[in-house]
């Protein structure tokens, strides 16, 4: 495949039942202040609820407290990958600038074959500059970081062919490239756009999108636009709406809580093909684990 194709395949989730009767929706495990234990044990419940797959934050320090322990995205998603048997399992969303896109290709194709072709492979321009400055990690403007994802995105889809890869892009630059095992399938690129510019640059590149409530309906059209302008196909795609609930809340007092395929079905005929919902305690897992049996 030439650098910068578009496969333009992901697994098909609109039925509305999930996948393989798995419902259409998947939960954001909090990575932060928690211990390994409790992410494993609760992605387990989920899995046997009936959610579709879990997704990790992509961070390495706390926005709050910086002594805060942060579980590491990767290591956390692979070793739930292989204790798992149905879960997808994805980075919600990873920075595009905390590690090399030769080295995501690597990882990203491993852990596919470890989740034998569970992987759903998130990917955004990140916004925790913070965090960046603790790690000596560069942090450009967001023009350059726009960018930057779009040559990873297309030198990750020219590794998964296996090689060689000869690339002189502006920002990474490869040279005789080969990159076995290839994954199989080519796990899909999410791209996390929470602008109307990155709903149009998931149109042009992803193979799905991903924003939140506050931000879906209004960047839905533009994505549709877009993906008409590039000559793609809506079916080709999948959406995906984010909820958190705010600081003062919980996702236990939730709609998603009280009728979790009510609140689907309504995000649904607004565009939505998955749902993402954050869970922070053993409280929203209760509560998520309750409203699937309502299902």
């Amino acid at each position: 495949m030439p650098v910068g194709e578009v496969p333009g395949r992901v697994p098909d989730a609109r039925s509305g039942d999930g996948d393989g009767g798995r419902l259409p929706i998947g939960v954001a495990l909090h990575a932060i202040g928690v211990p390994f234990a409790w992410w494993r044990t609760s992605a387990l419940r989920l899995e046997a609820a009936g959610f579709r797959g879990v997704w990790c934050w992509d961070h390495f320090v706390s926005r709050g407290t910086r002594t805060d322990a942060v579980l590491e995205c990767w290591t956390t998603l692979t070793a739930v990958a292989a204790s798992s048997r149905r879960l997808t399992v994805g980075p919600f969303v990873m920075n595009v600038m905390n590690r090399h896109p030769a080295v995501v290709a690597r990882m990203a194709a491993t852990l596919q074959e470890v989740s034998s072709g569970r992987l759903l492979l998130g990917m955004g321009i990140g916004g925790h500059p913070a965090e960046h400055e603790a790690y000596g990690i560069p942090f450009p403007p967001t023009e350059e970081r726009v960018a930057r994802l779009e040559e990873a995105v297309a030198l990750i889809r020219a590794l998964w062919q296996g090689g060689p890869v000869t690339l002189e892009g502006r920002f990474y630059r490869l040279r005789d490239a080969h990159a076995f095992p290839r994954p199989e399938p080519p796990p899909p690129i999410i791209v996390g756009g929470e602008t109307t510019a990155g709903a149009r640059l998931a149109a042009r590149i992803g193979d799905g999108w991903t924003a939140f409530e506050e931000t879906f309906a209004r960047d839905e059209p533009a994505f549709r636009q877009a993906l008409a302008e590039a000559g793609r196909e809506r079916r080709a795609m999948t959406t995906f709406v984010g909820y958190q609930a705010a600081k003062c809340s919980s996702l236990a007092t939730s709609p998603w809580a009280r009728d979790l395929r009510g609140t689907y079905e309504s995000w649904r005929e607004r565009g939505a093909d998955e749902a993402i919902l954050t869970a922070i305690t053993d409280t929203d897992v209760d509560a998520l684990v309750s409203a699937a049996g309502r299902w």
